[in-house]
């Protein structure tokens, strides 16, 4: 356990840096583009503008508003979040690979199991994107702290936190609406990250042939996952079987996907690959 988790510590070790810019892009961005929103609404209350001889009326300002007129710069940081963490999926096994002095031989060369490295680089994914998550949801508190000190007290009315959150697509695609979309969600999420582990093990027992191995591989889950949804009619109300039969089934598949990508991964490295 204790050599476990030094390999986490390790990789979490590795990517910090990266994690550490994604969360500075983050503040950059929403802070720069809340400020710049609410100087600009500011300034065209402040200097009156006239339209057909009378003042146009303004509505306070809200947190909620300002998070829904920013949509770009909100989204930006995040997208570029998730596109760093789907490619360094990849990169967590095959940096070991390429690296200076293929670090994946002193890896393997551990005297610890070598399914600790396959749960230890699983483990850091899965920091890295609820560190993430967790830290775009602590910084929106902040956000609205600031957004308060800027705009006087009579201009403004408070938002809801589920108002802030539906207000913005990107924080609606990272905190669902309800417990079990976010389970569906990051379910999903998990699954295709251990299928992507194991088809990078599969091309790295068998090298060039194991490039058209692994892609077979991710093809067989992805058909295993899709088929109850699409085969079977998941959204259709007058299918052969009933919703919760398909979900059942749904679910079978994914759990089955799951646990074999897992087994499948333990077993390349402590079988196939050598050092």
């Amino acid at each position: 356990m204790i050599r476990y988790l030094k390999l986490v510590h390790m990789e979490v070790n590795r990517f910090k840096f990266i994690l550490l810019g994604l969360m500075s892009l983050t503040i950059l961005c929403q802070l720069g583009s809340m400020i710049f929103w609410i100087m600009n609404e500011l300034s065209l209350r402040k200097t009156g503008i006239w339209k057909n001889g009378s003042s146009v009326m303004f509505s306070n300002l809200r947190f909620a508003d300002m998070i829904s007129s920013t949509q770009l710069l909100f989204f930006i940081p995040i997208l570029l979040s998730i596109g760093v963490l789907a490619i360094y999926v990849f990169l967590i096994w095959y940096r070991d690979w390429f690296g200076q002095n293929t670090f994946i031989y002193r890896l393997l060369m551990l005297p610890t199991a070598r399914r600790h490295i396959y749960l230890a680089k699983g483990t850091a994914i899965l920091i890295f994107v609820f560190g993430l998550v967790s830290f775009q949801l602590a910084l929106l508190p902040v956000e609205s702290f600031i957004f308060n000190l800027i705009v006087p007290f009579d201009m403004r009315e408070p938002s809801h936190f589920s108002e802030i959150i539906s207000s913005n697509r990107a924080l609606a695609m990272l905190v669902p609406e309800n417990f079990d979309q976010f389970l569906v969600i990051y379910g999903l999420g998990i699954i295709v990250v251990l299928a992507i582990f194991t088809a990078i093990l599969i091309e790295r027992s068998y090298r060039r042939v194991g490039i058209l191995y692994g892609i077979f591989y991710l093809a067989i889950c992805l058909v295993a996952i899709l088929f109850p949804m699409i085969g079977l009619g998941l959204d259709q109300m007058n299918g052969y079987l009933y919703p919760y039969e398909i979900f059942v089934i749904e679910l079978t598949m994914c759990v089955g996907v799951a646990s074999v990508s897992v087994w499948l991964g333990f077993r390349l490295l402590s079988k196939k690959i050598t050092v």
